[in-house]
C-alpha cells in the first residue's frame, strides 16, 4: 500500500473519519445525560465513568497498534484461524479481566474515602467487571473490522483504526455501562 504523505491526502483520507466520530461522540453524551441521576446518586458508578471509558479506549488502542503492526508486517491474514489475530483478542480480553476489577474496586474505594459510598464494594465491582469484560470484547471486534476496513479501503490503519476505536469505545462504554447499572443496580 503506498501512502501520499501529503496535507490533501490525509486530510482526505481522515477528515470524514472524524466527522463520522463526532456524530458517534454526540450519542456517548445523549446516553450518558440519560442517567446523570443515578449517576449522581452514586459517586462510585460517576467514577466509573471515565475509567471505564478511558480504559477500554486503551486496551483497543493497543490491539490495534499490534493489528496494524502485524499488518505491515505481512503476518495478519484476516482468516478466521489466523493465530496472530486470536492471540492478540485474547489477550485483550485477558488483560481486561484483570484490570476491570481493580477499576472498579478502586472507584468504591476513592468513594469510601470521600465518604459517600452508597453501594456495596461487590456491586460497583459487578458493574465494572461485565461493563468492562463485554467492552473488551467490543472493542476486539471493532478493532478488528476497522483494521479490516483500512485494509479493504487501502487506507494506512495507523492512520485511521486506532480514532475509530477510541471512540467506538467511547460510545459503547457509555451505553454497556448503563446496562450493566440497569441489571445491578
Amino acid at each position: 500500500m503506498a501512502t501520499d504523505w501529503t496535507v490533501r491526502a490525509i486530510t482526505r483520507a481522515m477528515l470524514p473519519v472524524l466527522l463520522l466520530l463526532t456524530l458517534v461522540e454526540l450519542g456517548s453524551g445523549l446516553v450518558l445525560g440519560s442517567f446523570e441521576d443515578t449517576l449522581l446518586r452514586y459517586p462510585s458508578l460517576l467514577v466509573l465513568v471515565p475509567v471505564t471509558i478511558g480504559t477500554a479506549g486503551n486496551l483497543g488502542s493497543v490491539l490495534a497498534a499490534r493489528l496494524s503492526t502485524a499488518f505491515h508486517l505481512g503476518t495478519l491474514s484476516f482468516a478466521p484461524d489466523d493465530e496472530t489475530l486470536a492471540g492478540n483478542a485474547l489477550a485483550t480480553v485477558a488483560l481486561a479481566a484483570t484490570v476491570f476489577p481493580v477499576v472498579g474496586l478502586g472507584a468504591w474505594s476513592l468513594s469510601a474515602v470521600t465518604g459517600s459510598t452508597a453501594l456495596s464494594p461487590w456491586t460497583v465491582l459487578a458493574v465494572s467487571l461485565t461493563s468492562g469484560l463485554s467492552l473488551a470484547v467490543l472493542a476486539v471486534l471493532v478493532t478488528v473490522v476497522a483494521t479490516y476496513a483500512a485494509y479493504r479501503l487501502e487506507l494506512d490503519p495507523d492512520d485511521v483504526v486506532i480514532p475509530v476505536v477510541t471512540n467506538t469505545c467511547d460510545v459503547l462504554g457509555v451505553v454497556l455501562l448503563y446496562l450493566a447499572v440497569l441489571a445491578f443496580v
